[in-house]
C-alpha cells in the first residue's frame, strides 16, 4: 500500500513539474482532500460544467484563486485522471482506473454539453465495447465501483456491470461446467450486497440455483475466517465487526439452494456453529437445524459436536438442543414419508453422540434422559451403543441417587445386549442391582398374553404413537424456542418504554400470544392417547411401563 502511494506522489509530481512548466502561470489553486494541484482556469472550464458553475458563482471576484473538494470520488487520483484529461496528457484508461475515471467526470460534470468528445463520452465508449463484452473485467470493474457509491449507482455502472456478469456467467456456464472454479474467487471479494445483487441477477437469468453452492462455500469460507467457532471462549471480535458478519452469514443462509444435498452437512454444521457463535435470528438457526436434519444420514460425530458458547450461559461442553432439534427434523421429516423404518446408521450416530455428551459432568439427568427417549428404538439393532453411553454417564456421574440410576438404565432394553456386552453388564458395579441380575421378563409377559392379531395391531399402533410423540416433542422445541425470541422482544420493547403507566406489568407484557386453540387441542388428544394408547381398563394386560418414547 505504501508503495502505491509513493508512486501516486511520484506521477502527481510529474502532472504539477508539467503544468507549471507551461508558458502562462497557474491561477487557480485545488485542494483535493489533502492534496494542491496548480491550474488554470480556462482548460479546466471549458471542460468541467462544475468549475465552470464555480466560477460563474464567483463572478463579482474575478480573482477566485482557491477551490476545495472534500468528497471527490477515487480522491486525489481521481482528480488527478480527470485534469490530465483537460490538458489532453495521454494516459491509458484500463480496469483499474475505468470506474473511478466515470465518477470523476460525473462530479466534474465533464458532458459533451461542455466540449465534444468529453470524458464522460469516451469512458462510456470504453465501457460499452470493452468491459461489458467481457466477463472478467465487468467483475473487475464491480470490485472498484463498490468503493465508489453512491455515484457509481447514480451512472448505473453498478447495475450495467452486474448485469453484464449474469449474462456472462449464464452464457460461459451452457459451455464450461468449471467456470465457478475461477469467477467464484473474484467475486469472493465483494462486498456482501454486492456479491448477494449479483447471485439474484444470475438466478433472474436462468442460472440453476444449485450451481451456486461451490461460490457460496467460497464466500463463506473467506468471509467468515477468524471465528472461533470451535471454542468456548468467549467472544474477541469488535461489536462492528461481529454485526458485518452476522449479516453476511445471514444472506449467506438465504442465498442457500433448496434441494436436499445441494451443500454438505459438514458445511451446514459450520454456518450453524457460527450462526449460534454470531447469534444470528432465530429463524436462520432454524433453517439450518431443519437442512441438516435433512441430510443427517450424512452426518458423522465431528459434525454434531457443536460446542456450547458460555456467553449463552450454559456451561455444557456441547450444544445438546440443538442437536436434538436436528434429530427431531430428521425424524418429522421419515413420519412424513410415512417411513416407519429409521435408519439404523442413524440409530449408531446418535448413540455415539449420547456417549460424548455422556462424559461431560455438567449435563444434567433430565438432558441426557431426554436426548436418549429421542433416538427411536426401529433405529438401533442392538442396544450396545445405548448401555456404553449409560455405563459413561454412571461413570462421570458416580454421585447420582440409586432412583436416578434406575431411571437412566430403564433407557435401554438389556434383552437388545450382545452376550459379550451383557456379560459387562452383569459384573458392571455401576448398574443398579436389580438390572445387574437377569432382564426382565414383563414385555415378554405383556406380548404372551396378546392374541397373534391383536399383537400385531398392538406393535403398529405403539409405532405410530412414538412418531406422533417425535412430532409433538418437535412441535413443542419450536415453540419454545420463538416463545424465547418473542421475550426478548418484548422485554426489549418494555425497557424502550418505561414511561409507560406502572399499573402494567412487566410480566403481562412480555407474555407472548397463545397458540392456535386448535393446536392445544391436538397436542392434547394425543398427550391423552400417548397416556393410555389403548384404553386399556384396570385388569387388562398392559404395555410395558419402561416404554422409551411416553412422555413423562
Amino acid at each position: 500500500m505504501s508503495r502505491k502511494k509513493e508512486l501516486l506522489s511520484s506521477a502527481m509530481e510529474r502532472t504539477s513539474e508539467w503544468i507549471s512548466s507551461q508558458e502562462i502561470p497557474s491561477d487557480v489553486t485545488v485542494h483535493v482532500g489533502e492534496t494542491s494541484f496548480s491550474l488554470h482556469k480556462f482548460p479546466l472550464v471549458t471542460k468541467c460544467g462544475f468549475i465552470k458553475k464555480l466560477a460563474c458563482e464567483s463572478s463579482n471576484d474575478l480573482n477566485i484563486t482557491v477551490i476545495k473538494i472534500l468528497d471527490f470520488p477515487g480522491g486525489a487520483e481521481g482528480f488527478e485522471l480527470a485534469i490530465k484529461f483537460c490538458y489532453d496528457i495521454s494516459f491509458e484508461i484500463n480496469t483499474e482506473n475505468i470506474a473511478m475515471l466515470r465518477c470523476a467526470a460525473e462530479y466534474l460534470e465533464m458532458t459533451e454539453e461542455h466540449s465534444v468528445e468529453n470524458l464522460v463520452e469516451t469512458i462510456e465508449v470504453y465501457l460499452n465495447e470493452v468491459v461489458l463484452k467481457s466477463l472478467s473485467k465487468s467483475v473487475k470493474v464491480l470490485r472498484k465501483s463498490q468503493d465508489l457509491l453512491p455515484i457509481a449507482e447514480r451512472v448505473r455502472l453498478v447495475d450495467r456491470c452486474i448485469d453484464s456478469i449474469a449474462y456472462g456467467v449464464c452464457q460461459e456456464s451452457q459451455r464450461n461446467e468449471d467456470i465457478v472454479d475461477w469467477w467464484g474467487e473474484d467475486l469472493a471479494v465483494l462486498r456482501i450486497d454486492m456479491f448477494r445483487r449479483v447471485l439474484v441477477a444470475m438466478i433472474a437469468r436462468g442460472f440453476k440455483r444449485y450451481s451456486l453452492s461451490p461460490v457460496l462455500m467460497l464466500y463463506a469460507q473467506k468471509a467468515l475466517r477468524g471465528l472461533d467457532i470451535f471454542e468456548k471462549e468467549a467472544k474477541k471480535m469488535e461489536a462492528e465487526q461481529e454485526h458485518e458478519k452476522m449479516l453476511i452469514l445471514e444472506t449467506i443462509v438465504s442465498l442457500l439452494p433448496r434441494e436436499r444435498n445441494s451443500v454438505s452437512i459438514s458445511f451446514l454444521s459450520i454456518l450453524l456453529r457460527a450462526a449460534i457463535y454470531l447469534e444470528t435470528t432465530v429463524a436462520c438457526r432454524l433453517d439450518l437445524e431443519k437442512r441438516m436434519g435433512l441430510q443427517l444420514r450424512q452426518a458423522v460425530i465431528d459434525d454434531l459436536l457443536i460446542p456450547s458458547y458460555s456467553f449463552n450461559g450454559d456451561n455444557t461442553m456441547f450444544d445438546v438442543d440443538t442437536v436434538q432439534r436436528i434429530l427431531m427434523n430428521y425424524l418429522e421429516f421419515e413420519v412424513e414419508g410415512n417411513s416407519a423404518d429409521f435408519a439404523s446408521d442413524i440409530g449408531e450416530l446418535m448413540e455415539s453422540y449420547l456417549a460424548e455428551i455422556a462424559s461431560d459432568k455438567n449435563i444434567n439427568l433430565a438432558k441426557f434422559i431426554g436426548f436418549a427417549e429421542c433416538i427411536p428404538k426401529q433405529s438401533r439393532i442392538t442396544d450396545d451403543g445405548m448401555y456404553r453411553a449409560i455405563d459413561i454417564y454412571l461413570k462421570t456421574h458416580p454421585n447420582i441417587s440409586e432412583m436416578e440410576k434406575n431411571k437412566v438404565c430403564s433407557l435401554m432394553d438389556f434383552k437388545k445386549l450382545s452376550r459379550e456386552v451383557y456379560a459387562h453388564a452383569a459384573q458392571n458395579d455401576r448398574l443398579p442391582e436389580i438390572l445387574s441380575d437377569s432382564d426382565s421378563p414383563a414385555a415378554e409377559t405383556a406380548e404372551e398374553t396378546l392374541p397373534p392379531l391383536e399383537l400385531s395391531s398392538y406393535k403398529s399402533e405403539l409405532s405410530k404413537l412414538n412418531r406422533e410423540n417425535q412430532y409433538l416433542k418437535l412441535e413443542l422445541i419450536k415453540v419454545k424456542m420463538k416463545f424465547k425470541e418473542l421475550e426478548k422482544e418484548k422485554a426489549f420493547e418494555v425497557m424502550s418504554g418505561s414511561d409507560c403507566s406502572s399499573s402494567v406489568s412487566t410480566a403481562s407484557v412480555v407474555k407472548p400470544r397463545l397458540p392456535r386453540k386448535s393446536f392445544i387441542s391436538s397436542v392434547s388428544q394425543k398427550l391423552g392417547k400417548l397416556i393410555n394408547p389403548f384404553g386399556v381398563k384396570q385388569g387388562q394386560t398392559k404395555p410395558p411401563k419402561s416404554r422409551r418414547h411416553s412422555i413423562s
